[in-house]
């Protein structure tokens, strides 16, 4: 094959399964690999190191290649220099840019390495003067430098999670498939201690919640959560916060009786009910401090002053006066949200999840809880590398979070 580029690794790549994804990749790519060197690691605490000739018969493919080897680590040899490019339009990147993946990174450009702020997968990178950044496509404007092809680029592998006693039970990300076996009331455990390691370093935390929240009967527990603390930002869709609203309103969500498990006359009206008494207050905030909406989620996030951003679908009802309906907007709102976020955790919602998931940095932990097996695995399918999932009952989760870490929570 014609072109050729050598690209190294370093760490636990044989046990984690780096090795065989990234030959896996190059092979899928229609390329062919070369294997020049190979340090096994003679101990679970050394890491091995593998140097890997990458060879395609088209310059630009085998770019595409490189860009792709570097989401699980990977770097040049020799990266030598970022080129630059200018956007030729507003929203457009250039043909060759550089698509972005959430580990850290660095940029090439002169002699210096700049470090990229707010990794993110799937932007671009802009470089203006000393600094760079990642920017979506959407955001970039006409004639902004752009990092363009695989050259000038290094990203910094994930650390390998701490090796302890192999007799103690650790809670480790993505150390193993998701599995409804696992010990959950270990696992919630352990969480609760991840969480109150964030709270202790001022960091925020973060939750992604979907409308079975509200359905399971989770709701009490959430609020208790929020009200100690455990709860900085929320992000959900329309039905979330209605539910949570015709709960808080009627005592029903989609008008089944949370108390009594069962319907109720006129019960399918109260969703649209609830939205159309929130959108005559003019925004939840205001139907909180007009005694509207006396309790639930959405009224003990404002009373505590934590912020959330809802972001609509297509099948929205009303929607909420609250909700982003442009989802350009809505990402963007997101986005203004997760500085100084510790920890991520997502319940009960894929799309949210996996939207969250491809703006935080691989360095912010997460954690996605679901009855569905499938929803947890396509959030590290989609590049969250980091996540760990959860198969239980979203309401038994909940309720078990909120007696670890609520002092005194006992539901009614």
């Amino acid at each position: 094959m014609g072109f050729s580029e050598t690209v190294e690794i370093r760490g636990h790549i044989l046990d984690s399964g780096i090795l065989a994804r990234v030959l896996d990749d190059v092979l899928e790519y229609s390329s062919d690999y070369r294997i020049e060197r190979l340090d096994v690691g003679r101990t679970h605490t050394d890491e091995s190191y593998v140097k890997i000739t990458v060879l395609n018969d088209d310059h630009e493919q085998l770019d595409r290649i490189v860009m792709r080897l570097q989401t699980h680590g990977a770097n040049k040899i020799d990266p030598g220099q970022a080129l630059l490019r200018p956007a030729p339009h507003d929203g457009v990147f250039p043909e060759d840019f550089y698509s972005t993946t959430n580990l850290d990174t660095r940029v090439r450009t002169d002699t210096t390495w700049l470090t990229v702020a707010n990794p993110e997968m799937d932007c671009g990178i802009i470089i203006d003067g000393d600094s760079a950044r990642t920017l979506p496509v959407s955001d970039v404007r006409a004639g902004e430098l752009v990092v363009c092809g695989s050259g000038g680029i290094k990203v910094v592998p994930l650390p390998e999670p701490e090796r302890g006693d192999p007799s103690e039970p650790s809670f480790e990300f993505m150390s193993s498939d998701v599995s409804s076996e696992k010990p959950q009331a270990l696992l919630v455990r352990q969480v609760a201690e991840r969480m109150r390691e964030v709270k202790a370093r001022g960091e925020k935390i973060l939750w992604v919640g979907g409308p079975a929240i509200v359905h399971t009967g989770a709701a009490p527990a959430l609020v208790a959560l929020i009200e100690d603390g455990y709860v900085d930002v929320l992000f959900a869709g329309n039905a979330l916060a209605a539910h949570d609203i015709e709960s808080a309103l009627y005592g029903t969500s989609l008008g089944v009786d949370l108390d009594k498990g069962h319907g109720v006359p006129h019960g399918h009206e109260h969703h649209i009910r609830a939205i159309n008494r929130i959108r005559g207050c003019g925004s939840i905030a205001d139907a909180v401090s007009e005694g509207v909406l006396r309790s639930g989620v959405m009224h003990a996030l404002v009373n505590k002053g934590k912020r959330f951003v809802l972001v609509g679908s297509v099948r929205d009802d009303g929607p909420l006066p609250d909700v982003y309906t442009d989802v350009i907007d809505g990402q963007r709102a997101m986005r203004e949200c997760l500085g100084g976020v510790g920890f991520a955790i997502m319940v009960a919602t894929m799309l949210h999840s996996i939207a969250t998931g491809n703006m935080l940095p691989a360095s912010v932990p997460l954690v996605s809880v679901d009855i569905n097996p499938a929803t947890v695995t396509k959030l590290a399918d989609r590049g969250s590398a980091q996540a760990t999932g959860i198969i239980t009952d979203i309401g038994l989760f909940c309720e078990q979070l909120a007696t670890e870490l609520v002092v005194g929570y006992k539901r009614d």
